[in-house]
């Protein structure tokens, strides 16, 4: 992720599965800013005919998680985990997913996650973010 990202952010995630429901809401709920945009695209409602010219389509977001900035540049995988962990307020988190070091764990991590998200048990974690705060003040949003 070289350049900054106008917001708002749109995440296209998998609703019906629990750990992504529970981190995707956990961090908007940090995002006092009203920065991050959610979008369920496993809905049976939801429609990727828009994305089509981008190449984009429900399955490959089922598949890897996608996000949309407002000047219309996609992010996904773990480029969307980076943002979304910087706008909730968890900078070191962000620059572990954003660093180019660990990117190659991360590159051989997530396309695992992603496959078996729906049987892993950390949904939990993510209810524990929604409630904690900086540690400092309590302040969900400060660093």
């Amino acid at each position: 992720m070289a350049s900054a990202i106008p917001f708002p952010l749109t995440v296209y995630y998998d609703a019906s599965c629990p750990l992504c429901a529970s981190e995707m809401h956990a961090l908007a709920a940090r995002d006092r800013q009203a920065r991050l945009a959610l979008v369920d695209c496993a809905g049976e409602d939801f429609d990727d005919r828009p994305f089509a010219a981008d190449g984009v389509t429900r399955a490959a977001m089922l598949r890897e998680i996608h996000a949309r900035a407002a000047d219309g540049r996609w992010l996904k995988g773990v480029d969307v985990f980076a943002a979304v962990y910087r706008v909730a307020g968890f900078p070191h988190l962000a620059r572990l997913f954003a660093s180019a070091r660990l990117r190659p764990l991360w590159t051989r991590l997530y396309p695992w996650i992603a496959r078996n998200r729906h049987r892993l048990p950390l949904a939990r974690v993510y209810d524990s973010l929604a409630r904690s705060g900086c540690g400092r003040c309590g302040d969900p949003t400060e660093p």
